[in-house]
């Protein structure tokens, strides 16, 4: 079953989503976009991936993202293919990736979002620990 992956703190599952969030993490050295005045703050902006069984519903989950200011855009990427562990048996499946650029502060939001117009069937979650809910 795919997973949600913070990359900064948390492990989160969705129902058969993948969706991954790539916080920023402060850069070592000052970057031109921080002495530019351009208000960034390292881990303020967040990626996640989910997907989903076939564009429509893919179009309809992303307009409503961004209707709900939950995320500022996302792109459908069609025809990917999923190989994940479901029920005990290795699934392979035709998928539409959605990129979903977010705030972080908004991830909470968008996650329970997600979970509640996804179709698919099983949401569960872990917090700040390695997550052992998939095995």
């Amino acid at each position: 079953m795919p997973a949600l992956l913070p990359v900064a703190s948390r492990l989160l599952l969705l129902p058969r989503v993948l969706l991954t969030m790539a916080s920023g993490s402060p850069p070592t050295q000052p970057s031109p976009a921080s002495d530019s005045g351009s208000g960034y703050v390292p881990g303020s902006v967040s990626a996640a991936f989910v997907t989903c069984p076939n564009e429509k519903v893919a179009k309809e989950i992303a307009r409503a993202v961004v209707e709900k200011r939950l995320a500022a855009c996302v792109n459908l990427i069609p025809q990917i293919t999923s190989i994940y562990e479901w029920k005990g048996k290795i699934e392979e499946d035709s998928e539409v990736l959605m990129m979903i650029k977010t705030q972080s502060s908004l991830v909470p939001a968008l996650t329970d979002f997600v979970r509640s117009v996804h179709p698919y069937e099983v949401a569960e979650s872990c917090h700040d620990e390695p997550c052992s809910c998939s095995s």
